[in-house]
Order: C-alpha cells, then structure tokens, then sequence
C-alpha cells in the first residue's frame, strides 16, 4: 500500500491587493504551505520514500537545509524507514525541532550549503555511504534522485487544472533548481500534448547571495555555476551546481529567464504576504514573489498576464524570520483593564 499523508491538491488563491498594486491584477498564489509538513517537498518526500518502500530500503540518507528533511522525516516516519539527515549549518531551529519530532537524526556540519568545497565533500560523503542496498540517497535534486523530483511535476498538473484559460508566467524560487526543472518540463510535456493552451514561462528567482542559476540564465548561458553563499535566505543556500544546466535548459525552452533579488526585497514580500493577503509563509517561500515584482518594476511583465507564484512553505518553518517581522509590534504586558482600554484607544482613535 502506497504511503500518503494527503499530499498535493493545494489551493490557488487571486490576489486581493499586491498584484494590482505592481501593475499584474491577475497574480496568483499557489498555497503549498497547506502541504502536510508545510511546503512543497512533500510532493518529493511521497514519490521519494514510496520508491524506497518498493525497493526494500530501510535507510534513508539525505541532504537538507529544512523542508526537504521535514517531508523525509515524516514520509519516513510513515513508512518505518530510518531518517539520517546532513543538514546546512544555518538551517532554522524550527526546521530542525520539525524533522526530530519525526524521529530523524541530524548531522549539522559547518560549512555546509554555504562553503563550495565544505559542500562538495558532504555530498561525495553521503554518495559513499548510500552504496549498501539496505541505503538509498535522497537529495531534492534530478542529479541525485529522479524518481522523488519527479513528484514535483504534479504542481504543474495542478495549476493546468486549476488555471484552464492559460498561465503566462510561472515564478519558482531556486535553491538548487529542482523545482524549475520539475515545472518547465511537466508543462513542456503538457504543451506538447495539447493539454494546456500554452505553455507558460517558467522563470527562474534566487537571492542574490546564491545565483547559482538566475543570472547565467539571463545572460545566455548554458551552465549553471557554483557559487560562494552569502544570503541569509533559508532553503536556498546551495553553493554548488546541482541542477543548475537542466534548469537553465528547460526554462529557457519555456521562454522564461532569471531575477536576482536582494534578500531584503524577500523578507518585504514575506511580510506583505500576511499583511496584506494574510499568506503566512517563510522568506523562501516568499522568493517567488519577490522575483514577480521586480519584473513588474522593470517592465517585464504585461499588465494582462497571468502570473503564478507559488508560496513554497509556511512561515512557521522559520520563527527568526518572524521575530524580525514582528519584534517592533509585541505590546508590553499591561497591568490593568484600565491600561488596556488606553492603549486600545491609542491605537484606534
């Protein structure tokens, strides 16, 4: 019996406010942080993990900077398979506390998803300790595990669905590129087979901090390139080329192109996410949408396209980021009924 944890199916919602503002009235979220353990990797821990159950694995070795050991954590959990996980030095506590509550064990290792060479070793590592048959390497990358990244494709399915009339723009946040690989080829396919009206172009946003993909896609090239991480932006610090070319392949075949935005234009849109369309998501979550307003700002976007951002993962993923938010906004505890009632008329007189 396949494992399930009621994956996918997640809703799309219109804008009620950013999009008109930036001058792209028909900008939609897609809202993966209803996913089981929060964000999209859910698709790829439930193809992931089912493949291992179908292949005898008892003993999952994986990468991750949070979401990804989250939904290995928990398909894991499911199934009764054990969880080891090497995890990016500066993977939120949240994260961490989400992937221990499923029974994984985590590995912190300095440097890692940060330094390129720190980076390369892990991985060449984890490579080499996945030969025993009882093992199996999971990486939310095409380079390491097919089968699990071929569950993201179901996104694209969804939005086809969801979106009858057509989608002009697919905006996807990229750590490693896994994601853009798995939107731009499942709406290729759909293109090809005349299932949807036409294919959107998938377009391709990182953090300044770690363009890996972003700006060799922009510029013409057909590389991918490593990258010394310097972004605050958890779930998207991945030093190294992972699925860098085959990203850069197929979203250029999608028409779409790179943005490269500051992590402070990242943080802005996670906050007027919950403010003004009450999306309560993480910063890396919120990347897609920083991606959409720049190419409004810069002209790149026409004002009657329909534009898709999907919102990758809640904001409970990160509780620093939420902190920053909000730390201005905390009342002090107050003493009486009477101090209530002036600090409520303070505010709303």
């Amino acid at each position: 019996m396949p494992i399930t944890l009621g994956e996918g199916n997640t809703p799309i919602i219109r804008s009620r406010s950013i999009g008109t503002a930036a001058g792209i009235p028909n900008l939609y979220f897609k809202l993966e942080t209803t996913n089981p353990t929060g964000s999209f990797k859910d698709r790829f821990g439930c193809a992931a993990v089912n493949h291992m159950l179908d292949e005898g694995k008892t003993l999952c070795l994986a990468t991750s900077s949070g979401n990804t050991g989250a939904a290995l954590a928990g398909y894991c959990a499911a199934a009764g398979i054990a969880c080891h996980i090497a995890i990016v030095e500066t993977a939120p506590y949240g994260k961490l506390r989400q992937m221990l509550a499923y029974g994984a064990h985590l590995y912190r290792i300095k440097g890692f998803g940060l330094d390129i060479q720190a980076t390369a070793n892990v991985m060449a590592k984890l490579v080499e300790l996945s030969q025993p048959d009882h093992a199996m390497l999971q990486i939310s990358a095409f380079k390491y595990s097919p089968i699990g990244m071929a569950g993201v494709r179901s996104l694209a399915n969804e939005l086809a669905q969801q979106l009858p009339h057509g989608i002009d723009h697919v905006f996807c946040q990229a750590g490693g590129g896994g994601m853009a690989v798995a939107v731009a080829e499942a709406f290729l396919d759909l293109a090809e087979a005349g299932s949807v009206p036409n294919c959107p172009a998938v377009e391709v946003v990182q953090p300044e901090g770690n363009d890996t993909i972003a700006s060799p896609l922009r510029q013409g090239s057909e590389s991918g390139r490593q990258f010394q991480c310097t972004s605050t932006i958890s779930g998207l610090q991945v030093a190294t080329n992972i699925d860098g070319d085959r990203a850069i392949k197929s979203c250029r075949a999608t028409g779409g192109t790179g943005h490269v935005v500051s992590d402070e234009l990242i943080y802005e849109a996670q906050s007027r996410l919950a403010r003004e369309e009450g999306i309560f998501s993480e910063p890396a979550g919120a990347t897609a949408l920083a991606g959409a307003l720049s190419a409004a700002a810069n002209g790149e976007l026409n004002e009657d396209a329909v534009v898709v951002c999907p919102v990758t993962g809640i904001g409970f993923k990160d509780e620093h980021s939420i902190e920053k938010m909000t730390r201005d906004a905390l009342q002090p505890i107050l003493d009486s009924v009477a101090a209530f009632e002036n600090a409520l008329q303070a505010q709303t007189l």
